[in-house]
């Protein structure tokens, strides 16, 4: 079990024993990751929180599991139109190459941005990241690119290399709306050993 981020400064909000306040706008919890499937777990877990508009920066180096993070995430929303020839996890590639991929899902649209070969911020416009953050779910890999034109109100998820070459960390970090959604962030902190 991890240990949680303590308070840097700012007033007082509602805490648990789990997980306490930065400040008014910023909640943070660390998760640890035994292997892959307790990444998929977390992600799976995640899912059950989002709504419509929600932005999730995966922030980690190469190899840290951003992929494999969005792959158990999207596979963990219901498809929009329930296709009885589609069975089993749905094919969600890396979007290194295409810089987006669309999956129709409950509740919203999931735009799975990789940034990593954005050279400027401004080229997000080109792939729609606009309408991904008003009427979608953003799910963003190297979302260190977009510089400013990150919204404040977003989920990070940093993952980081663990004590094993399988074990991996999360440190969750919630500003704008997700700090009122904290009860559910700090309940993830459990057991996620796989």
């Amino acid at each position: 079990m991890a240990t949680p981020l303590l308070p840097v400064g700012g007033p007082a909000v509602k805490t648990s024993p789990i997980m306490r306040p930065l400040d008014t706008n910023q909640a943070s919890v660390t998760v640890a990751l035994a292997n892959e499937k307790a990444t998929a777990s977390l992600a799976r877990a995640l899912s059950t929180l989002v709504q419509s508009g929600d932005v999730l920066a995966l922030f980690g180096d190469l190899g840290a599991g951003k992929t494999s993070f969005a792959r158990a995430f999207i596979n963990a929303l219901p498809r929009e139109v329930a296709d009885t020839a589609e069975t089993g996890p749905e094919e969600v590639p890396s979007p290194t190459f295409t810089l987006v991929q669309l999956y129709e899902r409950v509740p919203a649209t999931v735009w799975h941005f990789d940034l990593y070969r954005l050279e400027q911020a401004e080229e997000a416009y080109e792939l729609g990241i606009e309408e991904a953050f008003s009427d979608g779910i953003s799910l963003i890999e190297w979302p260190g690119r977009l510089g400013n034109l990150l919204p404040a109100d977003r989920l990070e998820i940093n993952l980081g290399f663990g004590s094993t070459p399988e074990a991996r960390t999360a440190a969750l970090t919630a500003y704008g709306s997700w700090t009122s959604r904290s009860d559910g962030l700090a309940a993830l902190q459990g057991d996620q050993s796989g």
